[in-house]
């Protein structure tokens, strides 16, 4: 540093401002210099300024006197400056190696498996196949034992993901979706999940894995589906008959399962009613590495069923062995694709109304081409059986004329409850306004498929084709949804069904209790 006096900088001359001739040239008219060349000179004059005598008694310019400032500041950043200035950017720190984590192994508590399901277990941990498709009927635990297997194999092979699929979107949430939860909570993994509704997901905290749901309507979706690390190794389909037959089924297959050496595909649904369904018929045909059970409730511990199922099973068999061997014992009881099998059309006389404790009305709303109808029935818990009695079918009525109809020629009155199509919810605020006692029918994912279930369990569903024409000529024509291949798949089609959904309607409040 240079010893002496500071330097006098005599030929450093201050900027004047002004306007006009009277400004100084070298600058603007704010003040600030013309071009980066003058500003670049008059700091490099400034920095060499002597402005400081050292603990030393060495006088100091000012960018010395800066840099002895940054090198002692209380501030990392510019202590970081200062070093950089000095010996160039200071090099980021090392990034430690990525530890391969290691991956648990968790086993499933025999306690926690029926006892149909011990050798597939076995099987699934041996490696011996790599489809498992279980079906028949319900209360047989299928769709927990995949839960909790899933789970299980995920956690244990890191590089793993998982897809579940349902056919409908709108049904995962209360079905795989919960499932998957509880199978999480019972191998005490719930704080080792995060959970998000939006995306539907739940990604395995200590490595990342994800655990995807996806509705199979549109299969080139599933090509988004794109793991940031390894690929999906397990493929749940639940509700397998649902799905729209084998061909759509190996088009999901194809666009989900992609890389890896090993992965798992599990299939559970309850056993379709028909032997001509696709699935009865996919099952028929042998396939390597396919592993194929059907189960029912006979096998699993009474307390995990509890006794109101049980005694419903009991007592739809002693009304009802066709529909009880199919329900509950999985067995394809039917052939062909006619959805109920249970309808007896006979004349239901005056006497035998006299003797029914009370009906249920129902409205399917329509104009045109779709009618609207009314009809009449009565359920009689103690026998299944449900009687169909009356209608009123009709097109291109108003709202006005078809309630003066029921008024004035079915004798409705306002303490007469009808249950109502839902959808039309400007319809049910006119019959409310006209005096009607109405409501709109509950539904929710998976309704439709619950309310033609419960139908089907009936032991009799007794149509008088003189009184309700059209109620039994739906019922008795009502078929499964077939695929472009003549394939039957378990889907009810949205046709040729008004009588049958104005019934699913009037009864509402009974089949959703005992759905609970």
């Amino acid at each position: 540093m240079p010893n002496g006096q500071p330097k006098q900088l005599a030929n450093l001359k201050p900027f004047k401002k002004g306007k006009g001739k009277d400004r100084d040239p070298r600058i603007r008219a704010h003040g600030r210099p013309k071009d980066f060349d003058t500003l670049r000179k008059l700091a490099k004059r400034v920095a060499s300024e002597d402005v400081a005598i050292d603990k030393y008694n060495n006088i100091i310019t000012r960018i010395e006197a800066m840099l002895l400032a940054m090198s002692s500041s209380k501030n990392p950043s510019d202590r970081k400056a200062f070093l950089e200035y000095a010996y160039g950017k200071v090099p980021p720190p090392e990034e430690k190696e990525e530890q391969t984590k290691t991956p648990e192994n968790i086993i499933i508590p025999a306690n926690m498996i029926a006892r149909d399901f011990l050798d597939a277990y076995r099987d699934i941990l041996a490696g011996n196949n790599w489809e498992y498709a279980f079906d028949g009927g319900r209360g047989s635990t299928k769709s927990s034992f995949f839960a909790l297997v899933s789970v299980m194999l995920l956690v244990n092979n890191p590089q793993w993901h998982m897809l579940a699929l349902r056919q409908v979107s709108d049904t995962l949430r209360k079905s795989v979706f919960s499932q998957l939860k509880w199978a999480i909570n019972e191998l005490g993994l719930s704080d080792k999940f995060k959970m998000t509704i939006n995306p539907l997901e739940m990604k395995y905290i200590p490595t990342g894995q994800t655990i995807y749901f996806s509705g199979a309507g549109d299969p080139t979706n599933l090509k988004s589906i794109k793991p940031e690390f390894g690929y999906i190794a397990i493929l749940w389909f639940e509700e397998f008959d649902q799905f729209r037959g084998e061909a759509a089924v190996r088009n999901v297959v194809q666009s989900a399962l992609r890389g890896g050496d090993k992965a798992y595909r599990f299939a559970s649904w309850n056993t379709p009613r028909s032997k001509n369904h696709w699935c009865n018929k996919y099952l028929a045909v042998p396939k390597p590495g396919r592993l194929h059970l059907r189960t029912n409730y006979l096998s699993v511990p009474r307390e995990w069923l509890g006794t109101v199922f049980l005694d419903e099973a009991e007592f739809l068999k002693s009304v009802n062995e066709d529909a009880y061997r199919h329900e509950y014992l999985g067995e394809a009881t039917g052939i062909g694709g006619q959805v109920f099998e249970n309808v007896e059309i006979r004349e239901i006389t005056d006497d035998e109304i006299a003797t029914f404790n009370g009906y249920d009305d129902g409205i399917d709303w329509g104009y045109y081409p779709d009618p609207f109808v009314w009809g009449r029935s009565y359920y009689s818990p103690s026998t299944l059986t449900l009687y169909i009695y009356d209608e009123y079918w009709a097109w291109k009525q108003s709202n006005r004329e078809t309630y003066n109809y029921l008024i004035n020629e079915k004798g409705i009155t306002g303490n007469d409850l009808i249950i109502a199509d839902s959808a039309e919810p400007k319809s049910i605020a006119d019959y409310r306004e006209y005096g009607a006692n109405i409501r709109g029918a509950e539904k929710g994912p998976d309704s439709v498929n619950y309310s033609i279930k419960w139908l089907q369990s009936l032991k009799s569903i007794i149509i008088d084709d003189r009184r309700a024409p059209h109620h039994a000529e739906e019922f008795l024509n009502y078929e499964l949804e077939q695929t472009k291949d003549g394939e039957f798949i378990t889907k009810y089609p949205d046709k040729n069904n008004h009588c049958i959904d104005r019934t699913r309607y009037a009864h509402n409040l009974i089949w959703r209790v005992r759905g609970q």
